[in-house]
């Protein structure tokens, strides 16, 4: 008995695969969850549209000071944290620091209104893998986000050449690296003054003896050359530890 003869199947067309982040309990990927930090409602609100808006990426929490964010990314389940620097009670770049020493599987990504050498340095020493302008989020910062997953660094474009020039620059000069005036202790209790709170109130946020705020403040004053809490403050601003 003669059988049926066989007919041709056409080939099924391949679908292109998303970037995704392995699941660790089924193994099959998903999207890569984002904690969003930024003080500014209608901003995170933008840059929620953008980030939802891939299939890739997925923004799981939010919050609105870095302190916040520190909080978020420990009782939920996120990859990569995006934070801006600029938050009260703790500043992006805080925050950075704070997350890399607790949770230094996270990746992180400073977006920022800052188009700033001494910022672009202390966010890599600080952790994070990419600095992406907000000027330019909506070009730069699903690729700076699918980079972070990559393990791999991300500038926006325009500040490569800058940064590149100015580093080489300072080694040939012997200069080396900007150096930073305050420690990280001193940076946290600098802002928390210029934010207005007070020692017992400070010595509440960080969990230290109002004797040793006092101390940090003492330090801050004759490091800087300052006189007075009002001086700590302009100078606040102007290192970008406050918004004026």
């Amino acid at each position: 008995m003669r059988g049926r003869p066989m007919t041709s199947v056409p080939p099924v067309p391949s679908v292109p695969s998303v970037p995704s982040v392995p699941d660790r309990q089924s193994g099959w990927g998903r999207p890569t969850r984002v904690l969003l930090a930024d003080d500014h409602t209608l901003v995170r609100r933008g840059v929620r549209l953008i980030l939802d808006g891939e299939p890739d990426l997925s923004v799981v929490a939010e919050a609105g000071d870095g302190a916040e964010a520190v909080a978020r990314a420990r009782d939920t389940d996120v990859d990569l944290a995006v934070l801006d620097i600029a938050m009260p009670r703790m500043t992006g770049l805080q925050a950075a620091r704070e997350l890399s020493r607790r949770l230094p599987d996270l990746r992180i990504l400073i977006l920022t209104m800052y188009d700033n050498e001494q910022y672009f340095f202390e966010a890599l020493k600080a952790g994070a893998c990419g600095y992406v302008l907000k000027s330019v989020a909506d070009r730069d910062l699903v690729e700076a986000c699918r980079a972070a997953m990559r393990d791999e660094p991300f500038i926006y474009p325009g500040a490569e050449t800058a940064l590149v020039r100015t580093y080489l620059e300072r080694m040939r000069r012997g200069e080396g690296l900007p150096v930073r005036t305050v420690t990280d202790r001193e940076e946290e209790v600098l802002k928390l003054v210029a934010e207005g709170h007070t020692t017992k109130e400070i010595a509440e946020l960080l969990y230290i003896s109002a004797k040793t705020v006092e101390s940090h403040r003492a330090n801050l004053l004759q490091k800087l050359g300052l006189r007075d809490r009002l001086e700590l403050t302009r100078y606040a601003i102007r290192a970008g530890l406050i918004e004026p």
